[in-house]
C-alpha cells in the first residue's frame, strides 16, 4: 500500500517543507507493528517526489479478533490494499500537512496551489471504474485508472476490483491529502474502527471548502457515515441534506451507481443494496429492500408447498432466511447450511434468539458445509434454497453440481435466486461489470432459461421462472427465481 506525492513546477520544492520532512533522509517509523516510510525519490526546486509506503504485520491485523481460531482469518486483502488502515497508518507522518502548520516561514506555501500528480494504491473498490473518476473529477483533477499486467489467458483482469489510481491537477497540499484521507475509505468501504460521532467531525475538517459542492456527496456521506443515526445527527448539524440523503436518514436510500450484493448466500449485516421498489407508504418510507423481497418470495413460495418439513438452507450466511423459515407452520426441521466459521457463530447468534418464542415451529440447526463436497444429510430433503449463490461458483462446476442435487440429494423443490444481468443497465453499471466482486458471473433471463432446460432434461424435474422486485419495460426485474418442482411440468 502506497502514496506517491509528486509537484513540479516554479517553488516545487516547497512541498518538503510543508510536509515537515528532509528530503535528505529517509523516515522510517515502526508503530505497533505496523512500519511506515517516507522517501523523496527526486527533490529539487522544480520537482518533488516522495514516496509514502506502509508494511503492516498480518498477523497483528487479524489477532485478538473473534474469529481467530479460523485459517480463512489470514486469506485477505487487507495487508495489500490502501484503505482505511493505510490512511491511520500515515497519519501520523503526515499531521503537519494535514493540519496546514508547518513552521512560520513556509506558512506561505499552505495556501499556494502546487502542480500535483497523486498516485495511490492498490485500491480494492466495488465502485466502477465511472463513479471512480466522478468522484475525484469534480476536484479538479484530470483522473487516469490502471490495473497491472496479468499473465491470465482469459478475461479477468477487465473484472478485477483492484487498480492503481492517478489523479493529476492543481491543489494545494493540505486540500489533497484530507481529500484522499476521506475518499480512499469511500473507495474501499471499509472501516477498520468503530464507526462514531467522530466520523462526522471528520468529514466537516476534511470536506471543507470542497464536499458541499461536490455532485456524490450524497454517496460520501453514506459510505462514511453508515448508520442512519449518524446520518442524521449530520443531516440536522448541516440542515440542508435532508432532501438528498431521504427522509429517512438515507440509509434507505441508495445511488443507482453502488450495487452491492452478499458475499456467498444471503446478504449480511450492514450491506448496503438498491431498493426493489418503494413501499406503499409512499416517498416518506424507506422503499423496500431487494434483499427483503428475495426472503418474501422464497418464504411465501414455501409457506404455499403442500410439503414442507425438511428444508435445507445452502450457503445460510448468517441465517437471516433460516430464521425466517422458522415461523412457517408445517415445518419441523431446518439445516442452515454455510462454510464460513465467522458467518455460523452470528446465525448461532440470531438462532439463540429464536429460543423461547411461540411463533417459532421449528429451531434452525447450523451446519458446516458447502456444494462442492457430498453429504448424505442433504439427501431427500423436502425444500432446498439456493439463495443468490450460484453466481458465487466457477460455471463449469454448476452443471456437476446441479447433477448432484437433483439426481443424488433429490429435494421434492429447489429454489434458486440469482441476478438478472439485464437490469445492470437499470442500475447504470458498467457494461459487464458485475454486483459483487466475487460474482462469476451474471445471467440475462434467456441465458439462465437456457441452462435450466439443459439441467432438467433428464425430466426429474419440470421448472419455473420468476422475477422478484421492481419491474421494467425490456430488462425484467432485478432477480430472478427459479422454482424447480419434481411434480410439476416446466413453465419458462
Amino acid at each position: 500500500m502506497h502514496l506517491i506525492l509528486k509537484a513540479s513546477g516554479a517553488d516545487a520544492g516547497a512541498v518538503s517543507h510543508l510536509l515537515a520532512k528532509n528530503p535528505l533522509n529517509i523516515y522510517d517509523r515502526v508503530d505497533k507493528g505496523v512500519r511506515v516510510r517516507m522517501v523523496y525519490t527526486t527533490a529539487t526546486e522544480n520537482e518533488t517526489e516522495v514516496l509514502i509506503h506502509a508494511e503492516p504485520d498480518p498477523v497483528d491485523l487479524v489477532r485478538g479478533t473473534p474469529d481467530g481460531y479460523d485459517i480463512t482469518q489470514y486469506i485477505n486483502d487487507r495487508e495489500f490494499v490502501t484503505s482505511s488502515l493505510f490512511c491511520s497508518y500515515i497519519r501520523a507522518a503526515l499531521g503537519t500537512a494535514l493540519n496546514g502548520k508547518p513552521k512560520e516561514d513556509y506558512v506561505q506555501w499552505v495556501g499556494h496551489a502546487f502542480e500535483l500528480e497523486l498516485t495511490f494504491g492498490p485500491v480494492a473498490s466495488d465502485l466502477p471504474d465511472r463513479v471512480v473518476e466522478e468522484l475525484f473529477s469534480p476536484l479538479g483533477y484530470a483522473v487516469s485508472v490502471e490495473r497491472g499486467e496479468l499473465s491470465y489467458s482469459f478475461d479477468l483482469k477487465n473484472r478485477s476490483t483492484v487498480r492503481q489510481i492517478i489523479l493529476r491537477g492543481r491543489n494545494t497540499v493540505q486540500h489533497a491529502l484530507r481529500q484522499l484521507f476521506l475518499l480512499i475509505p469511500v473507495l474501499d468501504n471499509y472501516k477498520h474502527y468503530f464507526i462514531s460521532e467522530d466520523e462526522i467531525d471528520k468529514i466537516k475538517r476534511y470536506g471543507e471548502g470542497w464536499l458541499d459542492a461536490h455532485p456524490l456527496k450524497e454517496l460520501i456521506v453514506k459510505r462514511t457515515l453508515r448508520f442512519a443515526e449518524l446520518i442524521r445527527q449530520y443531516e440536522r448539524q448541516e440542515g440542508a441534506l435532508s432532501a438528498s440523503l431521504g427522509q429517512v436518514g438515507g440509509i434507505g436510500q441508495v445511488t443507482d451507481t453502488v450495487i452491492q450484493e452478499n458475499n456467498v448466500g444471503h446478504q449480511e449485516e450492514g450491506e448496503q443494496e438498491h431498493p426493489g421498489v418503494e413501499s406503499d407508504g409512499g416517498q416518506s418510507e424507506p422503499p423496500v429492500r431487494l434483499n427483503e423481497l428475495r426472503y418474501r418470495a422464497i418464504t411465501d413460495v414455501v409457506a404455499a408447498l403442500p410439503v414442507k418439513r425438511r428444508i435445507v438452507d445452502m450457503g445460510a450466511g448468517e441465517g437471516k432466511l433460516s430464521a425466517r423459515l422458522s415461523y412457517i407452520p408445517g415445518v419441523e426441521s431446518i439445516l442452515a447450511v454455510e462454510p464460513s466459521g465467522q458467518s455460523r457463530l452470528r446465525a448461532m447468534e440470531r438462532f439463540a434468539k429464536l429460543e423461547g418464542r411461540s411463533e417459532v415451529v421449528a429451531m434452525p440447526e447450523p451446519i458446516i458445509g458447502s456444494l462442492f463436497y457430498f453429504d448424505e444429510q442433504m439427501q431427500n430433503q423436502d425444500v432446498m434454497i439456493l439463495c443468490e449463490v450460484i453466481e458465487h461458483i466457477e460455471e463449469y462446476r454448476l452443471n456437476g453440481i446441479m447433477d448432484t442435487i437433483m439426481n443424488d440429494y433429490q429435494p421434492e423443490v429447489l429454489l434458486v435466486t440469482t441476478p438478472n444481468k439485464e437490469y445492470n443497465d437499470v442500475y447504470a453499471m458498467e457494461q459487464e461489470s458485475f454486483r459483487h466482486h466475487d460474482h462469476r458471473f451474471e445471467w440475462t433471463r434467456a441465458e439462465l432459461a437456457s441452462r435450466c432446460a439443459e439441467w432438467t432434461k433428464n425430466g426429474n424435474y419440470g421448472y419455473e421462472i420468476k422475477g422478484i422486485g421492481e419491474h421494467v419495460e425490456g430488462y425484467g426485474q432485478p432477480t430472478q427465481l427459479v422454482i424447480f418442482d419434481r411434480r410439476k411440468e416446466s413453465l419458462s
